[in-house]
């Protein structure tokens, strides 16, 4: 089966551009170094006196990398219910 999906053109603007790519790429720091940054950080182990810039930025990449692919898979979503309540499959080929 194939699905043709439309999204909006900003989106796949976005997508195609450098900036998806540096979103790509902080995908596994939100998951993995943020997280371990930040429990340094609390440690007082971590860049020591530096914590007001580190700390912010470690939840800003906790928080705002995953919305972003929450944005587009909603917008994906949204477009395959559309499309499935227009033409419902049939049973015979």
């Amino acid at each position: 089966m194939t699905v043709t999906v439309e999204i909006d053109s900003g989106w796949v603007k976005f997508v195609r551009s450098p900036a998806f790519t540096v979103v790509s790429a902080l995908s596994g720091v939100s998951v993995s170094f943020a997280p371990y940054f930040l429990y340094l950080s609390g440690q007082g182990r971590f860049y020591h006196g530096s914590e007001r810039i580190i700390v912010p930025l470690c939840f800003a990449v906790i928080y705002l990398v995953p919305l972003v692919y929450i944005r587009i898979g909603s917008a994906v979503i949204k477009e395959l219910r559309k499309r499935e309540a227009v033409a419902p499959h049939s049973s015979h080929p």
